[in-house]
């Protein structure tokens, strides 16, 4: 960082004299820095899967919580700080259910996507807040189609039929870049995304710190259970 920048990259509100917002920047590194999630669209649904990343036998890897529900038909993973991405899952759950009550239906997702978004925003624009220092993959099946969005600390979306956050972001969607196909069973995105998570992973990836959702039409949110989520992981490279 050059000498000049140093007084812009304090205040939320000022741009740098190249057009920087060095607070949102200093987010997007704080999500650089979260474990590896990724989210895959199959022929009936999404999938998310998460690395929980346990540093230590000592924790209970349930007490480690990456996916979360939204509402019935909407769930998603957090990279970054967990901290600020629940904080943000329940803003959203909030605008699920004022949704059900004032039009009586669920909310549409990409809806969903653009209100938290719109929120993030406003958090780069005042002083006295800083922005979210976490990215969240959103996912769901609405009466149109499976959806899939990644969300940025500027409050900008992104949609993807394959997406990544975290720190093996790169490598994970260089994969996905050379294996990914539409169309393809649950069974197969699951075990897309596992490989996925393990080429971004530097060590030798734990079965016991994978978590798993499937979001369909039919089945909505499920959150496999951690025999489950180990019966993948190894079933994936066995």
């Amino acid at each position: 960082m050059q000498p000049s920048d140093m007084a812009y990259d304090r205040a939320i509100t000022i741009f740098s004299p190249d057009g920087r917002l060095f607070q949102v920047e200093y987010a997007r590194e704080a999500v650089k820095r979260g474990t590896t999630t990724v989210g895959l669209i199959f022929g009936e649904g999404v999938v998310l899967i998460a690395d929980r990343h346990i540093g230590s036998h000592l924790i209970e890897p349930d007490s480690i919580e990456k996916i979360f529900q939204i509402d019935d038909h909407i769930g998603c993973t957090a990279s970054g700080l967990v901290a600020d991405a629940r904080a943000l899952v329940d803003r959203a759950r909030v605008d699920a259910q004022i949704n059900r009550i004032t039009y009586d239906e669920k909310i549409q997702v990409k809806t969903l996507v653009k209100q938290l978004c719109d929120f993030k925003h406003g958090y780069t624009q005042y002083g006295g807040v800083r922005p979210f220092g976490t990215t969240l993959l959103i996912a769901g099946v609405d009466e149109t189609r499976s959806w899939l969005f990644s969300t940025d600390p500027s409050g900008a979306f992104m949609e993807y039929k394959a997406g990544s956050e975290g720190t093996g972001r790169n490598k994970a969607m260089k994969y996905f870049e050379e294996n990914y196909r539409e169309n393809m069973t649950m069974e197969e995105a699951i075990n897309m995304g596992i490989k996925a998570i393990q080429r971004g992973s530097k060590g030798k990836l734990n079965p016991d710190a994978i978590e798993i959702a499937v979001i369909t039409a039919k089945d909505k949110f499920h959150k496999l259970s951690n025999d489950e989520s180990k019966k993948y992981v190894k079933k994936s490279f066995a």
